[in-house]
């Protein structure tokens, strides 16, 4: 190396906010002049550059930690890393200390501002502290800002988010338009699930088969189907951070659809560890356990089909507990017609791991939002955001989703009581009992209807008894 001369780094940033700021080109010129006017030699495998990423938290900037684990290699492979700004290097003060103490006591590395010079001594020391409050401050602020324009934006029935699939974005403001291919797919979904009653899972691996990608180019999985299954957007509802409103753009999902696919997954009850239907090979599996050890019985093809405890074939027991398919069939639908008989039977209610807010919580809370709303208005009307015309609009529409909603309040009607939650019961262990019946049904939904009922069944080898544990939704559906 040339005497006088140092190596250096430079570590580049643009972040994801629309700021005016420098393309990381520009920055690359700009340190690349200083480091040649100041007798510093970079290096190209020590230009490290982040596009789109925040300086909030250096742990989510990879390029940065890789410049970091190089510093502290022995001995450093340079001695000044130059910024164009310190606002590049961290817009956390604390962070930024840190940082660039660790380097310099440690690594004998500068950190070196190229826009923001800084003399020697304690004064200079106060003015860079000062920097990084200035930055910190700016980087707290936007995001202020940022939160508050989106919720203004989410109140007004803006879009804000990435066109789900069956949508596209047009620009300027407009409402996503239809991809007829795509709604197709999601009408596909849809009608899978409620009419055919296939999982998620069973449908996301039925779409991957026929070679059909998501909008990132990937596989689809259960949280894909679920998400879309979910996803009120179908039906016209913009939700974001706990704000609904009423988008402009075409639907082409019914309400009445998108409601049957909630009533579905709310009276869907999956235990942990309980296996997908679709991943199972017979419709029984896994409901099925050993009175001996708790665990599954396993299904065995051949010749006599059979359930047999796994445990137990792997040696954990010497008591065998294993039945025939046909007798376990013919068990559980002689069970099921019992119930249908008068039987007497008592129902567990459960509640999934996260539970449903109420119909009354859900109106209380669509009221306060509605409440809100209404006061934005009147305040964007005082301070001369809107005009009169836009004000009595806005009113006007908010008028009729208060009626709306009034309307749905007056019409609710309670739960039934214990007596009618059993008939209403039994009125589903008819459609199971139908179900299972049928000869032109498939595994998937027989697995799925059996288990809309029937939490698990415990088989007693010895006495050759199947205890039934029956469950229900705490919630009607």
């Amino acid at each position: 190396m040339p005497k006088d001369y140092r190596d250096g780094a430079l570590y580049i940033r643009v972040s994801t906010d629309k700021q005016e700021e420098l393309s990381p080109d520009a920055q690359k010129r700009l340190l690349l002049d200083y480091a040649k006017k100041n007798k510093i030699l970079v290096n190209p495998e020590h230009i490290f550059m982040e596009n789109g990423i925040s300086g909030r938290k250096a742990q989510k900037r990879p390029e940065f930690q890789k410049m970091i684990s190089l510093a502290k290699a022995k001995p450093a492979p340079f001695q000044v890393i130059l910024v164009w700004k310190f606002s590049r290097f961290a817009r956390n003060q604390e962070e930024s200390i840190v940082y660039k103490s660790m380097l310099k006591k440690q690594c004998g590395i500068d950190v070196v501002s190229t826009s923001e010079p800084l003399i020697d001594g304690p004064f200079g020391s106060l003015i860079e502290r000062i920097i990084e409050w200035m930055d910190e401050y700016y980087s707290i602020n936007l995001s202020g800002e940022v939160v508050r324009g989106m919720t203004e934006k989410a109140l007004r029935g803006g879009y804000q988010c990435t066109p789900p699939l069956g949508y596209k974005a047009v620009g300027e403001g407009k409402p996503f338009v239809v991809v007829p291919e795509e709604a197709k797919l999601v009408a596909y979904i849809f009608q899978q699930y409620c009419q055919y009653h296939k999982e998620p899972t069973a449908i996301a691996r039925q779409i991957n088969e026929m070679g059909i990608r998501t909008k990132r180019g990937g596989l689809f999985e259960k949280r894909t189907v679920s998400y879309i299954l979910q996803n009120k957007f179908y039906i016209g509802d913009l939700e974001w951070n706990g704000i609904t409103s009423k988008g402009q753009h075409e639907t082409f999902i019914s309400p009445e659809l998108f409601e049957q696919a909630r009533q579905i997954a709310a009276a869907t009850f999956k235990p942990k560890k309980r296996r997908c239907v679709s991943s199972c090979k017979h419709w029984l599996s896994g409901l099925v356990k050993c009175s001996i050890c708790g665990a599954s019985l396993s299904y065995n093809t051949g010749k006599y089909p059979y359930f047999v405890c796994w445990r137990y074939a792997k040696g954990f027991h010497k008591v065998n507990s294993s039945i025939s398919e046909n007798r376990l069939i013919k068990a559980v639908l002689e069970y099921l017609e019992g119930l249908l008989n008068g039987m007497d039977f008592t129902v567990s209610y459960v509640e999934k791991d996260a539970p449903e807010i109420t119909e009354h919580e859900q109106w209380e809370k669509d009221f306060q939002n509605l409440a809100v709303r209404e006061q934005r208005i009147k305040i964007a009307y005082e301070t001369g955001v809107d005009t009169l015309e836009e004000y009595k609009e806005n009113k006007a529409r908010l008028k009729q989703e208060r009626e709306e909603l009034e309307r749905k309040k007056e019409q609710f009607i309670d739960v039934p009581a214990a007596s009618d939650a059993k008939e209403q019961f039994l009125r589903k262990v008819r459609n199971v009992f139908d179900i299972l019946k049928s000869d032109e049904v498939g595994n998937d939904t027989k697995g799925v209807f059996i288990r809309s009922i029937v939490e698990e069944i415990i088989y007693d080898k010895e006495s050759d008894t199947l205890t039934f544990r029956l469950y229900s939704p705490k919630k009607a559906a």
